[in-house]
């Protein structure tokens, strides 16, 4: 259970400033301790990690910003879908910006 619940936390915090993978990481090992598929799962993703950053580190500054854009909308997205521009919006007094309200919390 412990094991489920790190690896989850871990996938939330991926797109986000942090240890994203490394969460996910300990997730997996924690299962892996316990269950042969977790570790062929660990195995597999330690492998396609290694192999996106190495992949990343041989591309133009362009497609390195690309990418950061990317990330980027991912967690602007999140923040929106979560609620949590509304949120802020709110604390700033700007509230009539309904656009910033999230469609799942309407």
């Amino acid at each position: 259970m412990l094991g489920t619940l790190v690896l989850v936390g871990g996938l939330v915090a991926i797109p986000y400033p942090g240890p994203g993978w490394a969460i996910v990481f300990v997730g997996l090992a924690i299962l892996a301790s316990e269950f042969d598929w977790a570790k062929r799962v660990l195995h597999f993703a330690k492998g396609k990690y290694d192999a996106w950053t190495d992949w990343l580190g041989r591309q133009n500054l362009v497609v390195k910003l690309l990418v950061l854009a990317a990330t980027g909308l991912i967690v602007l997205a999140t923040l929106w879908l979560l609620n949590a521009l509304w949120l802020v919006a709110g604390w700033v007094g700007l509230q009539e910006w309904t656009w910033v309200q999230s469609p799942i919390f309407r």
